[in-house]
């Protein structure tokens, strides 16, 4: 039965995926076929032109006004798709514990978020494109890898505490237990803390978050109240083991490499199509949908290899749990016990699994820990 309703439910959550990416592409596909594009720039241009701003400054205004309205479009077909998908859904399958005044205010700060670092990246494009009209994908480019660097640094310090609760483990002899398998995997952290998840959701999680000076345990407290100590450990040693084979700098760098390409292809499509869409040339902030568009193509393009490497990272991380706690019984009854509770997709078929699972199927991995046992 357990199967049968995980089964359901990750059908309506990938529907609802689906419908959300139809949305936002059919969106852009229709803001530059039809001219909507043209007309918000031209509704920004305007409104850039009414403060009396310097000259140098106008330019970016334009630009800042055109996002907030292209996100303001967005948003009257993504906010219910996104209800639906994080607060209904969730609620009918028992796996979400927020009042939709919570859940909208979440949204309202990840929109926000969001916008934010939607401005500043659109900004950064523009300025580099009216710098450098040729070559303007490579500065751009390097300065979103940079920024992916920096917010994998900051995230856990500045961006966390805005959804969740976080404070130190309270549990010495469990927090001990996590500093040291740290340590012995050659993890420096600066401690272990307790994740309010339950607040929010009935998952359960654990966590390695953050780089360098900022890296540190999480531990969700519904995982803390429910699953025992070896439990805990081994869930920690298989996040552990993503730090001790640089899972998280690869994932960094296939970032930087798709981004690279991203604008690459973006620039050329940008010279190519401008007359064809109406721009009066690249740097027209109209053509910023055109940029969206091949990002997001060419990021849905690899998605299937993307899951293919991180499904490997997740085999080899369990495998270094093992050796690392020498604990299977731990290891399979957490895996269980964390797929019965988080609802988790037990036979998925083999498309779904090779085209959107970041992660084995739980089945899988509780077999690989049975045989190494023997």
């Amino acid at each position: 039965m357990n199967e049968d309703k995980a089964t359901r439910y990750h059908r309506l959550k990938r529907r609802a995926g689906l419908l959300s990416v139809i949305w936002g592409g059919g969106l852009l596909v229709a803001l530059l076929g039809t001219g909507g594009s043209v007309a918000l720039r031209d509704a920004a241009t305007a409104a850039a032109a009414r403060p009396a701003a310097p000259a140098w400054l106008v330019p970016s205004t334009v630009v800042a006004v055109y996002v907030v309205l292209l996100a303001a479009v967005s948003e009257i077909g993504a906010l219910p798709l996104a209800f639906y998908r994080g607060f209904l859904l969730e609620h009918r399958y028992g796996l979400s514990a927020q009042r939709a005044g919570g859940w909208l205010r979440d949204h309202v700060k990840a929109s926000a978020l969001g916008l934010a670092f939607g401005l500043a990246a659109a900004i950064l494009v523009y300025l580099a494109i009216a710098r450098w009209p040729r070559g303007w994908w490579l500065p751009a480019a390097a300065g979103f890898s940079l920024f992916t660097v920096v917010l994998a640094r900051l995230g856990p310090v500045l961006l966390l505490p805005l959804f969740h609760r976080c404070k130190p483990l309270d549990r010495e002899a469990l927090r001990a237990r996590l500093i040291a398998l740290a340590s012995r995997a050659g993890a420096r952290v600066v401690g272990a803390f307790e994740w309010g998840l339950s607040e929010k959701t009935k998952k359960a999680n654990a966590a390695l978050t953050g780089l360098g000076a900022t890296r540190r345990i999480l531990v969700a407290d519904n995982l803390l109240a429910e699953y025992s100590d070896d439990e805990i450990e081994v869930i920690l040693a298989h996040e552990l083991g993503h730090h001790v084979h640089h899972d998280i700098w690869k994932g960094i760098l296939f970032e930087v490499v798709l981004t690279l390409g991203g604008f690459y292809l973006a620039s050329r499509l940008l010279v190519a199509l401008a007359p064809v869409i109406g721009l009066q040339g690249p740097a027209d902030v109209a053509g910023l949908p055109l940029l969206s568009l091949t990002g997001g193509v060419l990021s849905l393009l690899l998605l299937p290899a993307a899951n293919a490497i991180s499904r490997v990272h997740e085999r080899r991380a369990d495998r270094f749990a093992l050796d690392l706690t020498r604990n299977p019984q731990a290891f399979i009854s957490a895996m269980r016990r964390l797929g019965a509770q988080n609802l988790a997709e037990e036979n998925p078929s083999r498309l779904v699994r090779l085209v959107l699972h970041s992660h084995p199927p739980i089945k899988e991995r509780i077999a690989a820990a049975e045989r190494w046992n023997q």
